[in-house]
């Protein structure tokens, strides 16, 4: 049997995809929660923006954002090394997706402080 290295950059890769897509598939639930108080009226969308202004609920909201932009760069890279025929361009790929995940998450954090 065929042991991977758990130290490959590849299988950060790979648990970091997984593990974004299962903390984005369990925030579901809690956006499907906020759009129904939105369509229920303006008083339930007053509240949930109420809720929403609070430091912690936005440090959730970058730390969402920043899952959904990890998520998307790697679940590319998979689609990348599908359909493209070299090898040797796997750790670039990783690289560039942790930085754009990064690069968003700084951005995000830098327009809710203004």
């Amino acid at each position: 049997m065929i042991r991977p290295s758990r130290n490959h950059p590849g299988y950060i890769a790979f648990l970091g995809h997984r593990l974004s897509g299962v903390a984005l598939a369990l925030f579901l639930p809690l956006h499907f929660l906020a759009l129904g108080m939105a369509i229920e009226g303006a008083d339930g969308l007053d509240r949930f923006l109420a809720l929403a202004d609070r430091p912690l609920v936005k440090l959730a909201e970058w730390g969402l954002v920043l899952l959904l932009t990890l998520h998307l760069a790697f679940g590319l890279r998979l689609l990348l090394l599908e359909f493209l025929p070299w090898r040797d361009i796997r750790k670039r790929l990783i690289a560039l997706g942790a930085a754009s995940a990064l690069l968003v998450g700084v951005i995000m954090a830098i327009r809710m402080a203004i």
